[in-house]
């Protein structure tokens, strides 16, 4: 049944982009939209307008207030063009970087953003083709800049974009300048408040020099360059999935030391469409698939892959008995924690003052790893803002060694600030070779980390809700589960909730409420139990999902007895989800 007051408002909102101030190609889709019989289509692109969140935007592309679009665009770079303008006022120029990346109609947001901020006399540095997302984070650090933006929907399917602001340090924007910023997005009440002509005096596009700077930058992060030396040889197979990583990545591998990096040409083709996977998403074993096949055949060691920005890394190593397994955003934030705190330590760089950051529903091994090794561990909410403001925070007090989220995202240098696969593809090679001039695979080495820190598995599940009334499920699930608790996880009792909405926990046991410390409060939800099964739930903040973090824990003797743990995790985790009815 279809709410006749909204379609009404719907119909309204939409009949005002019928007018003069919007393009004819914009008016012609609209008017496709309110022709159709059925009005769905209609009524999820003008039932709301796209919330400039603390993230930028990101929605699905096409006419309508709740799409990306110019219009929607233009009113979100307005906005923080009124802002910088405001907040810089004393200086006598205010810059941004705009980057972009392969999705439809990224340059031409990535323009059209660069004529609104030039219009409005701010400078713009413009990179003249797709760039990965940390190298725009690099740039504003490295240009001076006061802001920047890179239009990029990540891992999203090919049907979206988005648009990410970044502050001067480098890393998205917080408190309080993303609720200031929105507050200025959302004064932009009319497509005539943008100025779309541009300035093209402001606009400077750069040159190769800052990809050289770049990557001259991440080769001072290498920790093993002798065993990079004895293994230079080591095939590795490296897919883009179409999107930026084919810019950089293979070349900085290079530059590193590799010289035997194989492609998968039928991905190195740069496309918005992403024709040969379902989803552009390194997570998912469909995305490799590919590059896997392409490392049976060449006889390769390793498999890495970037999302379509080149922010997110995805990697296969093979077993014991030479199959190829994914491992996940963890695991791979497990390895690359534990390398680079062991080479520190071997390399006698250690001085106390060293820390590292991880998200609150990442595994809890790298607890135990910090802990064993007298190093500072910060937890955080999930975003790599809150890493980067981990990394503010400490600046000039302590020495940063590495942060990542188990969704696949790590920053191994802090001349970035936004997660990294760039430098993050180089690390894992590096890791390769350090671990085979050890007698070791990668994949065994994650073994033994498991043998001396204990087991861990991992799963995550998200529960994807479209539209307006998934948006409303969503809420409802999340109010269910703090009125309706969870009690025990799998037969164990849970001992401890944390919510982080209104920042309490709960010790159950004692029937106790302390107040968690972070910066502000996150509509997260987490329960612990006794046998150190955690489960957190949350609904995302860029996608039409809540998502539900599961880790099982247990103890290892050897590397033998890990098949039995991940068996016996799997059936764990299997009870779990029947508890949370997912």
């Amino acid at each position: 049944m279809v709410d006749q007051v909204l379609l009404q408002q719907v119909k309204a909102k939409a009949n005002a982009w019928l007018s003069g101030d919007y393009d004819a190609d914009t008016r012609q889709k609209v008017q496709e939209l309110l022709a159709k019989e059925d009005p769905t289509d209609l009524i999820e692109s003008f039932y709301k307008d796209l919330e400039f969140g603390t993230g930028g935007l990101r929605g699905i592309m096409g006419a309508g207030s709740n799409r990306m679009n110019i219009y929607t665009v233009g009113a979100a770079t307005q906005g923080l063009a009124n802002y910088l303008k405001k907040e810089f006022a004393n200086l006598p120029k205010i810059s941004v970087v705009i980057g972009y990346d392969c999705r439809n109609n990224s340059r031409l947001f990535a323009e059209k953003s660069a004529d609104i901020f030039s219009a409005n006399g701010i400078k713009v540095y413009l990179f003249p083709e797709l760039r990965p997302t940390p190298e725009i984070s690099y740039a504003i650090r490295k240009l001076g800049c006061q802001s920047g933006i890179c239009i990029t929907a990540s891992h999203n399917p090919k049907e979206y974009n988005g648009y990410k602001a970044y502050w001067s340090d480098g890393a998205q924007v917080i408190a309080p300048h993303d609720k200031n910023i929105i507050a200025e997005v959302n004064k932009v009440s009319s497509v005539k408040d943008i100025k779309f002509k541009g300035n093209p005096a402001l606009i400077e596009i750069l040159d190769d020099k800052i990809d050289d700077n770049y990557i001259q930058d991440l080769l001072t992060l290498s920790l093993s360059k002798e065993a990079i030396k004895k293994h230079k040889d080591i095939k590795i197979v490296y897919t883009p999935i179409h999107g930026t990583g084919i810019t950089l990545i293979p070349r900085a591998l290079k530059a590193l030391g590799f010289e035997n990096i194989i492609g998968v040409p039928e991905q190195e083709v740069i496309s918005g469409d992403f024709p040969t996977v379902k989803s552009p998403n390194p997570e998912e074993a469909a995305a490799l698939k590919m590059a896997v096949e392409k490392a049976i055949a060449t006889g390769a060691d390793l498999v890495m892959a970037s999302d379509p920005d080149a922010d997110r890394i995805g990697a296969a190593v093979r077993n014991e008995n030479g199959e190829f397994v994914l491992l996940n955003g963890n695991q791979t934030l497990l390895v690359f924690i534990y390398y680079i705190i062991t080479r520190w330590r071997e390399l006698g760089k250690l001085t106390g003052k060293e820390y590292v950051v991880k998200t609150i529903v990442s595994t809890e091994l790298i607890k135990k790893v910090t802990k064993k090794n007298s190093i500072k561990l910060f937890d955080c909410y999930t975003g790599f803002k809150w890493i980067a403001d981990v990394i503010r925070q400490n600046e000039g007090k302590r020495i940063y060694l590495g942060g990542g989220e188990e969704s696949y995202g790590f920053l191994a240098e802090d001349f970035v600030r936004d997660k990294d696969s760039v430098s993050a593809c180089m690390l894992l090679a590096e890791i390769a070779a350090w671990a085979a001039d050890n007698g070791k695979t990668v994949y065994e080495l994650l073994q033994d980390i498991y043998v001396e820190y204990g087991f861990s598995k991992e799963k995550g599940i998200s529960v994807v809700r479209p539209g307006k009334s998934g948006a409303e499920e969503i809420e409802t699930m999340m109010k269910n589960f703090r009125e309706h608790p969870q009690t025990e996880l799998a037969g164990a009792n849970v001992i401890f909730i944390k919510d982080f909405a209104n920042l309490t926990g709960t010790d159950t046991i004692e029937n106790e409420q302390v107040t968690l410390d972070m910066p502000t409060t996150s509509n997260v939800l987490q329960y612990l139990a006794a046998d150190g099964t955690k489960v957190s739930i949350r609904p995302s903040g860029t996608e039409p999902k809540i998502k539900f973090y599961i880790e099982i824990h247990s103890q290892v003797a050897s590397r033998e007895d890990i098949a039995a743990a991940d068996a016996a995790a799997d059936a764990k985790i299997e009870e779990v989800r029947k508890s949370l009815e997912i």
